[in-house]
């Protein structure tokens, strides 16, 4: 059984400094809320290893989960930036550790959430209605495979654990 948590960055600033949409950094919110969201899965689902898009933004949100996090090992992939649905899985299948059980990509939308919905096939209807609109910042989806290898994850293969995002841990933590 495997375990892949899809993260998307925390919020950020409208603009970068270099005018550069790579560039763009966390605002106060986005390192708040990723602080919270990394205490929650520290609570709940530590993974192994953390796949990290190149952009800044996710870089940062990861910056802030690691001290949580400490055994979970990371890899920045440049290919993640703004990766369409089939390059965010190609990257999985290509970048994960054969002995990694438990796997977080850190990555953008559209893409991110698009992946999320065409992963899962079954699981949590509360948060499968929750994640079906919006993969918002900070938002994590939590989905299981029933394979042995990250080569044979596929779509409509997995089984949605659980979905959290900085809102609904705030409004009910006590349902997550």
């Amino acid at each position: 059984m495997l375990r892949l948590i899809l993260l998307r960055h925390a919020k950020t600033e409208r603009d970068s400094p270099s005018g550069e949409d790579h560039d763009r950094r966390l605002d106060a919110r986005g390192h708040d809320d990723a602080s919270r969201i990394g205490s929650w899965l520290a609570a709940h689902d530590v993974p192994d290893q953390a796949l990290v898009s190149s952009a800044v933004r996710a870089r940062e949100t990861w910056n802030e989960i690691a001290p949580l996090l400490p055994k979970t090992s990371m890899d920045v992939v440049a290919s993640l930036y703004h990766a369409e649905p089939s390059d965010i899985l190609q990257a999985i299948r290509g970048h994960a550790d054969a002995a990694t059980k438990g796997l977080m990509v850190i990555a953008h939308n559209p893409g991110l959430h698009e992946l999320a919905l065409a992963l899962i096939a079954g699981g949590d209807k509360h948060g499968l209605r929750e994640l079906q609109d919006n993969l918002p910042t900070s938002g994590t989806a939590v989905i299981s495979f029933n394979v042995k290898t990250w080569g044979d994850i596929a779509f409509r293969g997995g089984n949605l654990i659980r979905f959290a995002s900085p809102k609904l841990l705030r409004e009910a933590p006590e349902r997550l």
